[in-house]
């Protein structure tokens, strides 16, 4: 059996065979830290206040660990389309973003290839929330998919969009 205990930016692997440590079947085996390349919380909180339309946008990265991310963005006339509902845009960028920290959880740096998304409804609420997962962290390709709620002033919670994003981890920095 393999054990997998994350600590902080570090995993833990243990060893069992047949119930007995690789010290107990002979084996010289230890247990080894491997160190992991994802993101934490702050270090996307901290990317997400350097991306120029995340900062004019107000999101707010609330969760991001183990795969996921979460972004909540307040309500704002500035980004409604003709009708009066969220632009479109701002719904993929909110989709978008939340896919690519959910895998930057797991890859550390990624960046886009392809991504789609389906708009449900009209996006309308006092707040909007999108919530990232990881369906796949491969060595060459990430594939994430996200979900965006609007949620009204008694804090119930509506889809209205969905979105898939396909991504390629990068390495080194990606300032300017």
């Amino acid at each position: 059996m393999v054990d997998l205990n994350f600590v902080g930016d570090a995993i833990h692997v243990s060893i069992v065979f047949d119930g007995r440590t690789p010290d107990q079947t002979g084996f010289s085996m230890a247990e080894k830290q491997v160190s992991r390349s994802g993101m934490s919380l702050q270090d996307l909180a901290s990317a997400s206040a350097s991306a120029g339309l995340n900062r004019l946008a107000g999101f707010d990265v609330t969760a991001a660990e183990n795969g996921a991310a979460e972004i909540v963005m307040a309500w704002n006339d500035d980004f409604t389309q003709y009708a009066g509902h969220l632009h479109a845009g701002m719904i993929a960028a909110l989709l978008d973003t939340a896919c690519g920290f959910a895998a930057a959880t797991l890859a550390g740096n990624v960046t886009a290839t392809h991504f789609s998304m389906n708009c449900l409804r009209p996006a309308v609420g006092r707040r909007f929330i999108a919530k990232g997962t990881t369906v796949r962290a491969g060595r060459k390709q990430i594939f994430a998919e996200a979900e965006l709620f609007a949620e009204n002033d008694r804090g119930e919670r509506t889809l209205v969009a969905t979105g898939e994003t396909l991504m390629v981890p990068i390495d080194g920095d990606i300032s300017r």
